[in-house]
């Protein structure tokens, strides 16, 4: 029997756009060649790493699947995601205008823009408990691969905080998906800091971190499961448009800083410079599909949608099949993206 392609998993944050993350992991669970070590994880990447290691404790890859299909169905807010017919003629860009040009969403951004998540008083709920509470802990923090990173932003001092292990329970979850202007800061008493402290969105400082996959116990492979547009063509012009750019931009600047951080130790490593050993070589791969997430808006992150989350579900397995046949016979011994040429 040939030996497992061991990988580790870096998901980012995005909402709803999420649903593209399960896609991609669906399909890699279905292959019995790859193994899952760890996931480094960030908001909506949380909610899914979470997911997905209560599944596979008691399960393997089928329960796996099937737990993320659960989640999924919660966060639609339905037992049957399907394509709903009468919308899928509309194709995706024109109903990501539709939505976001919607009067419930419209009047959502007009109180968002004027009230803060702090002006509810009493009535306040995070709109996540539900789902937060419902995962299994147990299995989430059990010590058996994969090995979870949760990713939060510590408001006090803007750095970042990874939970692992134990530390790992439906508030760090809620933290981690945290954004400032809609949702309450989530407090936690923090035993790295000995104080009881409140937590922000992890895409803040990073979405997700890298460092925790770099250990010497995990495989050198760590894939990027990108739902975060790197670059857009079109110049944003509305405020909409260059607000969501604005977020894309400063969401994607933490793990751009580790991706350079990776390429600059190769180099070094490849001119002799660091002799062999001294640190470690990354193989970075990366699964996105730009095209499809240009077409997509800030309403289709916070508004969650089936026919969205259905289309985003089946792109993502597209394009994890699609990297599978690329460049599943690099796994273990180089990545698939020329981080040279990035950031030359």
């Amino acid at each position: 029997m040939a030996a497992k392609k061991r990988i580790n998993l870096a998901l980012q944050g995005g909402g709803a756009h999420g649903a593209f993350t399960w896609g991609v992991l669906d399909r890699l669970l279905q292959d019995d060649d790859i193994e899952i070590c760890g996931i480094s994880a960030t908001s909506a990447g949380a909610l899914n790493g979470a997911a997905l290691k209560a599944g596979y404790v008691t399960g393997g890859n089928e329960g796996a699947r099937e737990n993320l299909a659960w989640l999924w169905e919660q966060v639609a807010g339905t037992n049957d995601i399907r394509m709903q017919d009468w919308m899928a003629p509309l194709g995706l860009g024109a109903l990501s205008q539709a939505i976001e040009y919607s009067w419930p969403v419209a009047v959502g951004d007009v109180i968002s823009n004027m009230t803060s998540p702090y002006s509810y008083g009493p009535f306040y709920r995070n709109p996540l408990t539900d789902i937060a509470t419902k995962l299994d802990y147990d299995r989430v923090c059990n010590a058996v691969a994969p090995l979870l990173y949760v990713c939060a932003t510590r408001v006090r001092n803007g750095k970042i905080r990874v939970f692992s292990g134990d530390e790992i329970g439906p508030e760090a979850i809620m933290a981690s998906a945290c954004l400032p202007m809609v949702f309450q800061a989530v407090e936690i008493d923090d035993a790295e800091t000995g104080r009881r402290e409140a937590f922000w969105d992890g895409g803040y400082t990073g979405n997700p971190a890298l460092f925790p996959l770099f250990d010497k116990d995990l495989p050198e492979d760590i894939v990027v499961i990108n739902i975060n547009p790197l670059e857009r063509e079109e110049l944003p012009r509305t405020p909409k448009q260059i607000q969501n750019r604005v977020n894309e931009i400063s969401f994607n600047s933490s793990l751009l800083r580790e991706l350079r951080a990776v390429e600059f130790v190769q180099r070094l490593l490849d001119t002799g410079k660091l002799p062999k050993g001294a640190m470690r070589r990354v193989n970075v791969h990366m699964i996105a599909d730009d095209a499809l997430m240009e077409q997509l808006s800030v309403a289709t992150k916070m508004v969650p949608n089936t026919t969205v989350i259905a289309a985003l579900r089946d792109a993502g397995r597209i394009a994890a099949e699609t990297f599978l046949k690329q460049h599943k016979s690099k796994i273990g011994v180089e990545g698939s993206v020329d981080l040279k040429a990035m950031f030359g």
